[in-house]
């Protein structure tokens, strides 16, 4: 009897601690060889605290990740042939991508975002994206979370912007009485939409101190 109080008390001693995340794993439970935790669907980690490939977090603690919607990437413009006229439409923001701190201050909002859908209202491409992040806004309605990007058919077939499902973007925009009617964003040829490269985190950061500083109202 001793003997196996014993044991027993030596299993307990080498047994793995598990620390199975509260919300992505489904038990408290892991396997005592590997440590690995019993994950809920879509969810991957020793202690399945992360998103497996192809999933993106949810906002339920009940399926806390969700298949990423299969679209298949393309150009999005309302038809195959540019208006004749797009070279003099859009001259004023062709090849002007930069950003700086001048451009950062005019704009009403800069969000990253994710473009997931599109579909056509009368003259409008409506875009559903996810703001990934907020790095200004005039606007308490501009949050993280799935919101509508409005764009006109003329200027998206002269691809000012230019834009593709699927892919993330910074977007640096103006919200005006349109914004207010259709209920989202607006982005127009005026507008910075630019393909999002992540070494920008850094430099939209500080221009948000400096922003904070009142350095805006002198740039």
């Amino acid at each position: 009897m001793l003997s196996a109080i014993k044991k027993l008390d030596r299993m307990l001693l080498n047994a793995i601690s598990c620390d199975c995340h509260p919300v992505g794993a489904a038990g408290k439970t892991c396997n005592q060889t590997t440590g690995q935790c019993p994950c809920k669907d879509g969810v991957t980690g020793i202690t399945c605290n992360r998103c497996a490939k192809g999933y993106q977090q949810s906002r339920s603690p009940v399926a806390p990740c969700i298949k990423i919607p299969t679209v298949s990437p393309r150009w999005v413009a309302s038809s195959t042939e540019e208006p004749a006229d797009c070279e003099s439409y859009c001259k004023p923001v062709k090849g002007n991508l930069k950003i700086n701190m001048k451009k950062y201050c005019k704009k009403d909002y800069a969000v990253q975002v994710n473009v997931l859908d599109m579909e056509t209202v009368s003259e409008w491409a409506k875009f559903t994206v996810n703001i990934v992040s907020v790095y200004r806004s005039r606007d308490e309605k501009i949050k993280r979370a799935d919101q509508f990007l409005w764009i006109n058919m003329k200027d998206l077939a002269c691809k000012c912007p230019k834009i593709q499902i699927t892919k993330k973007y910074l977007v640096m925009g103006n919200t005006d009485s349109v914004s207010e009617r259709l209920g989202g964003l607006v982005a127009d040829k005026n507008s910075l939409v630019i393909q999002w490269r992540d070494v920008w985190t850094r430099r939209l950061r500080k221009f948000q101190r400096k922003e904070k500083k009142g350095k805006c109202g002198k740039a």
